[in-house]
């Protein structure tokens, strides 16, 4: 089993910047991969980013690109995601994933694990 936590979300200002963490403990050498998502009230969840732990290969959504990075701690076993240029339209509660694909993993059904979200509201 593999356990996430999410920390860093926050009430921020429109043009603001703000760093997630995400924390994975367990089994955590059984997964290849680690996510980004976010979901708005009403909204289906949405992909931002994912990376994955060997190597350096990332990828994000076009929502997000040039704005938002993704990256990680192997040591600490930590996630992160840095936004910065915050819109009032980001404001959800994000999660990150774990996936046990090696391949392209952007879908929800592609993540087996996730966290249980931290809310971020950009204020306009």
């Amino acid at each position: 089993q593999v356990q996430l936590v999410e920390s860093g979300g926050g009430l921020v200002q429109a043009g603001s910047s703000l760093t997630l963490s995400c924390t994975a403990s367990g089994r955590t050498d059984s997964y290849y991969t680690m996510g980004w998502f976010r979901q708005a009230p009403g909204k289906e969840r949405e992909f931002m980013a994912f990376i994955k732990w060997a190597g350096t290969d990332t990828y994000y959504a076009d929502s997000v690109k040039g704005r938002f990075t993704i990256s990680r701690d192997n040591i600490k076993n930590t996630v992160y995601l840095q936004m910065g240029s915050l819109k009032p339209e980001d404001t959800a509660v994000y999660y990150c994933a774990a996936s046990l694909q090696r391949g392209w993993t952007e879908r929800p059904n592609d993540y087996a694990y996730w966290g249980q979200g931290t809310q971020v509201t950009v204020s306009s």
